[in-house]
Formats: C-alpha cells, structure tokens, sequence
C-alpha cells in the first residue's frame, strides 16, 4: 500500500484501486478500521498503551469549530530524533484525524494539535499542560529509565510554593521546593539551589517539562541527594542585583544557609550560560555550578582561575549531541577551562538528545546527588560520549544533500527557490520502528537547512514539504518511480548490512523483463534478479519467487525501496538462500490472477531457466500484493508451494479449499507490522479465522514499524531464506 494513503494530509494515491481491491475480495480491511467511531466531545484524544504507543484521534468537527476548514491536522511534538520537535501527520478517518505512533521510550512528551502549519490547538480532553505554553499539553510513558520522572508516592514528596520578592524595583516570582522534613519554624538551616530556565521561559516550565518536582522528590525518598531547599526562576534569569535580590529573599523567608559553600546554581541554556557567569565571574558567590547546555563565550584568564578553584568546589559541564546549539560552545569553552587551568567535571556528550528538557532532566537528575557533599564518581553519566571536535556541515549549497555524518547525524537542505516559503519540512522514515515524522527546517541564508540523528544505520526515504506542497530534493540523484518526490540515503552499519551494497561484481543481477498483458492489453515490465553464476543452461532449473509490491506502487519499488537486490545478494554469499530467481511484476491490474498465471509468469519461464514444479515456485506480496498472494491461494491452492504476505489479511473464508492448500503448500507464512500498521486488526483477525478452517500456516510475529517499506524489509530478509528447504 502506498504510504501516501495512510500518512496525514498526503494525497491519497492509490484510494480507487485499494477500493477496487477490496471489492473483489483480493484485500479484507475492516469498515471499522478504515472509518473509526467518532471520538465524542468528552473523549479523550490522546491514549498511552502499557507498550507505550500512542493513539491520537481528534473530532473533525472540533477542529472545524475552533481552526476552520483545514486541508491537513498534525501533532506537534518533542517526538523527532534526540526528542526534536517534529510533526506527526493524522490520517482522516470517517469523524476524526488519527494515528498511532510508537512505542516511545519512557519519559515525558508534550504536544499541540495543529492544522495548515499555523493554527495550533490545546488538546480540551488532557488537563496535564504547560503554563508557559498555553496551548501545549503533555503525557508521561512509564518505564525503568524514567523510574525518577514519575510521582512519588502520595505523602512522600516535597512542598512546592510561590515566593514573591521585589528586584528592580518591580516585583518578581520565583517557585521553591522544599524537601519533605522542611520546617519554617525548625532549628536546621538547609543548603540551596538557584535553579534557572532558559532565556524566554518560565520557573513553571522546571514543573510541566522539566519534572523537577517529581526529580527532587523521588531523588530525596532514595536518599540520593543531600537534604536541601531549590529556587527556580525564570524568564532570561536573573542579572546580578536581581540574583542579590532573590538571594535576600530566600533568605528572609526559609531557613536556609547562607555561606558560600551552601549555595548551588545551575540552569538551562541561557540560564546555564548565567549560572556559569555568575560563578566564574564572582567565584566567592556559588560552591557549587551546573550548565546545562549553556553557551558561555567568554574566555577564562589564569587570573581568576585561582580564585574559581579555591572557592567553587564543583563546576560541571552537560551538553547534548551535535543537534545542541551547545555542543560547539562547551567545546570551546573546555578548551579555554583546560588553558586557564580552571577545574571543572564534563558530564560527557549525551549521544539520545539535544537542546530539550528530555536532556535537562537527566542533567538535572546527574547534578543535584553531587551537590553539598562529597561523591566518589567525577566522570561522565553512562553511555556518554567525548567531545569530538566542533560540528560544521558543509557550507550551504556546497555539496549534495543530505550530508550524512560519520555518526549518523544528517543535515538536508533545500535549494533557494524556497527562500520566500513560510513553512518547510522535511518529512522521513525516522520516527520511532520507521513511522513518519516532519522536522521543521530554518531558515539559512536563502535556503532551509536542519541536523536530524543520531539515526541508526538504514535505509530511508524523505521529502521536503513546503507550504504544505510535496517537493523532490533536487540535490539528491536517487529517484523512485512511484513516488516521484521521494528521495532516499542509507546510513552503513551492522543493522543495515543486508540493505547494503555487496562489493563489486559480487551480487546477482536485476534485468528488466517485458512481456504482453493481456489483461491491461498493453505491454509491462517486470525487474528479474537471477543469483550470481546464474547458468540458462544448467541441468536443473531454478526455483522461483514472484515477488509483489503494493497499492500506488509498481514493480519498481521491491528494487528502489525495497532494496531487494542487496537483500538477496548478502543472503546469497552469505549462505543462507537457495539459488532462485526472483520476478518482481506488476500487479496493478483488474484481475491479478490472470495476469500472473497467463502473461508474467510464461513471460519469465520463456527468458529465464526457471521450474514450472509447483514445489519450486513460491508467491508473495506486501499489502495488497499480499491480498493477491492470498487470492491465488485460494483460487489456485498447490500452485505454489511457498506463499507469503506481507502486511495484508486472509480476507474472505467462502470456498476455501482446506484440504488442497494444506496437501500443495509447504510453508504459508504470514507477517505484520505493529499497532502502527493499519492493517494489524485485519491481520491478527485472520488467524482464529485461519485456525478455524484448519490451516496449516506460520505467523511470524509482529514486526516493529508500520506500513511502510522498514517492515518489509525485515520481513523479505526473514522470508527469503526459508524458501525451498522443505
């Protein structure tokens, strides 16, 4: 099935042929799964599963009510690569936009339902949202590595309350934590910490998105930081007097301590930036710094480098990947810590986020156990890698795109006939299990550019998306034949070993094979891979499998998209498959068994030296090729002794010849993606239905991904080794 049909707002290629398809029973889709029940008014729009996937279906009608008629809805979220903030486009579905992404990893995400790129809307159902950000909300997946996210139990946790105080002459705001044992009217005095948000926040965006709360709350019930009282303020944070100010107020109301050595300060990007100004510049002020992702351009002279280590005790560094703007400035700034002979800790480079709270919370859960006492551990977190050098794609317009890092960070960029655009995107395969998400692009100079990764090693496939407008990367020579303004690069690693290209004079070859159909009445072509040292002569006749792709597609896609050919040549040389020669046809025809069995597959037995032993063919398809796979077995049971679909159900058990499918088919294997593949009810629906008839068949399990080309994929790498072998 062509993407296109089933990823929001993109032209529903394909729509009348899926249709035909089903009518004639090739391809059984549910009427529940293709038009959902309306979501009423009180339904909530959002669903988190225990797996953590995620479920968004928005009323249309609410949508029309409160943005007007729109042309496409998506979800706006930190849900992109190194939790970037990406666009995950809704299907319209009967009443409502829907779609299932996932799984996630555990932790928080935020979100808005936006429609024509510019009128964003609060979700009305989810009541967790963000002060500063009216129209965000957020939602929590569960999980061991967010264990210090979640609420601590009720009754454990400390006591969030507003301090106003007066700077400038104006009055300010500020929110402080107290730990669970505090007492106003106790005689212990607690150690602080002035926590600070990033240039343009709030002190509430520590609450909704940094979960500060729950982090101090849950670190405290473990024992894991020292008993203290947390200030956090916002805004573009407080200059020197105001931060004098702050500081007498604490003072005047809590019973905190009021030397040096009991006094922290840390903050998030511009506030990072001031809490390592403050206490480089005034080392007598804060024992104790923490930067995460702050950008300090200044340099530090040995003058002050003596003065900095006699009194700050710790001064520790946290930046996220390159996608960070911070990445280069703690570059630099190491190097003029390590020249001035400052001491300071690198928390190392955090290679799963970039300038995000996702990021800020670890930094603030690795910061706070090391404040106000002595610790065993000065290295990194875990997992956490070395400062490389800066990070400098090419110049715009000086190479082609996208520029792919050793590392997997990749850098697209558009041509300048889109300097003048509002709103562009780059839409790819990089979401969770290989979904699709659109990562806004900014603007450089006259052309769009954005850094998206670390991507793990595959295969993918992106398009710009300009005011809503589907554009080709016309930097990018790949092509695919049935998507025309797709564009695809492989990132090399052991994942992807079997999508990559064999050396050389290695592989087998793909041909291309015409022949006459009578059913389209005109004439078609196929691509035909044969095994290396294919012999035409060779006594015994090959194996086959004719290969099919899906709706809105052609027989191009197994090859363009599919990568088959490097599939089957690493399984190949590696020992794993029979020597067989492989048919990819074209299936978009009225009547699909008649053009296999009378036009492709004479045509590839008149060319090639290929059995016509029904024990040496094998049948297989994803989505609605699938659906064709299915329909030859029923009409044709023993024609093919291996048959398999891809992402596509049973359909119909009327007239079902159990006895002829059992007795003529050694292997009938069937597989699907996740919840994110539309077609998983129908799927998981065929199995009691095949059960029930009495049908010897192998399920191969859910694949992760959806209905797209990563689940494929990694079904015909599972397929194509098990055939001819019984």
């Amino acid at each position: 099935m062509t993407l296109s049909l089933f990823h929001g707002a993109l032209r529903p290629k394909g729509v009348r042929r899926l249709l035909a398809a089903v009518a004639a029973g090739v391809m059984a889709i549910s009427a529940v799964l293709l038009a959902p029940r309306p979501a009423a008014a009180d339904t909530p729009w959002l669903n988190v599963s225990e797996d953590g996937y995620v479920s968004f279906s928005v009323p249309a009608a609410y949508v029309q009510a409160n943005a007007g008629q729109v042309s496409q809805v998506v979800i706006e979220g930190n849900f992109g690569p190194s939790f970037s903030w990406a666009e995950f486009g809704l299907t319209r579905r009967g009443d409502a936009w829907s779609g299932v992404l996932g799984p996630l990893k555990p932790g928080l995400y935020s979100y808005q339902v936006t429609g024509d790129d510019t009128k964003s809307l609060k979700d009305p159902t989810n009541s967790a949202g963000v002060a500063s950000k009216p129209r965000w909300s957020t939602f929590f997946v569960p999980g061991d590595s967010a264990r210090l996210l979640a609420d601590a139990p009720q009754g454990q946790g400390g006591k969030v309350e507003t301090l106003t105080y007066r700077a400038k002459g104006d009055e300010r705001s500020a929110l402080v934590w107290t730990p669970p044992a505090y007492s106003a009217k106790g005689a212990k005095a607690y150690p602080v910490l002035f926590l600070q948000s990033g240039d343009g926040g709030s002190a509430t965006d520590w609450l909704d998105l940094g979960r500060a709360k729950q982090i101090f709350d849950n670190l405290s019930a473990q024992g894991a930081m020292k008993p203290m009282v947390v200030v956090i303020s916002g805004g573009s944070g407080p200059e020197d007097k105001e931060l004098k100010d702050l500081r007498k107020a604490v003072a005047d109301k809590f019973r905190v301590l009021r030397g040096s050595a009991d006094q922290a300060i840390g903050g998030v990007s511009e506030g990072g930036t001031q809490a390592l100004r403050a206490a480089l510049s005034h080392p007598g002020q804060f024992a104790y710094v923490g930067s995460f992702s702050g950008l300090l351009s200044e340099s530090v002279g040995r003058a002050n480098a003596e003065a900095i280590n006699r009194h700050v005790k710790l001064v520790r560094l946290y930046t996220g990947n390159v996608t960070d703007p911070a990445y280069n400035a703690t570059n630099r700034l190491t190097k003029a810590l390590d020249r001035a002979r400052v001491r300071y800790e690198f928390d190392g480079v955090n290679p799963d986020a970039g300038a995000n709270w996702n990021a800020w919370q670890e930094n603030l859960i690795d910061f706070v156990p090391r404040l106000f006492r002595t610790v065993p551990d000065h290295g990194p977190s875990a997992g956490h890698g070395q400062l490389e050098g800066e990070f400098t794609p090419p110049a715009a317009g000086t190479t082609p795109t996208p520029f792919v890092s050793e590392d997997g960070f990749v850098t697209f960029e558009t041509t300048t006939e889109f300097k003048d655009a509002q709103h562009v995107t780059v839409w790819a395969n990089d979401a969770p299990g290989g979904s699709w998400l659109r990562v806004p692009m900014t603007r450089d100079g006259d052309r769009w550019r954005v850094t998206v990764g670390p991507l793990d090693p595959w295969f993918y496939y992106y398009k710009f998306i300009v005011d809503r407008v589907s554009i080709k990367d016309p930097s990018n020579p790949t092509k695919v034949t049935s998507e025309p303004t797709w564009s695809g690069f492989f990132i090399p690693g052991d994942r992807a070993r079997l999508l990559s290209d064999v050396p050389a004079g290695q592989g087998g070859k793909v041909e291309s094979l015409t022949y006459r159909s009578t059913v389209a009445n005109q004439d078609r072509t196929a691509l035909v891979w044969t095994p290396p040292g294919y012999d035409p002569n060779r006594a015994e006749r090959y194996p086959v499998l004719y290969l099919q792709h899906g709706s809105g597609q052609s027989y191009t896609d197994w090859a363009e998209m599919g990568r088959a050919k490097q599939i089957l040549d690493h399984e190949f040389l590696d020992g794993d498959l029979v020597p067989m020669v492989v048919v990819m046809g074209n299936g978009n025809v009225s009547n699909f068994n008649r053009e296999l069995l009378e036009n492709i597959v004479p045509a590839a037995r008149a060319r090639y030296n290929i059995s016509s032993d029904p024990s040496q063919q094998a049948l297989a398809g994803l989505s609605m090729g699938g659906g064709q796979a299915f329909g030859v077995l029923k009409a044709y049971p023993g024609q093919f002794a291996y048959v398999a679909a891809f992402s596509a159900g049973f359909g119909s058990s009327t007239g079902v010849d159990v006895a002829a499918i059992n007795n003529g088919t050694k292997l009938l294997r069937l597989y699907v993606g996740d919840q994110t593949d539309f077609v998983y009810p129908s799927v998981m629906a065929s199995l009691p239905t095949m059960d029930n008839l009495g049908i010897h068949y192998e399920f191969a399990g859910v694949t992760q991904g959806p209905h797209g080309w990563d689940v494929w994929q990694k079904n015909l790498i599972d397929l194509a080794p098990r055939l001819f072998k019984r």
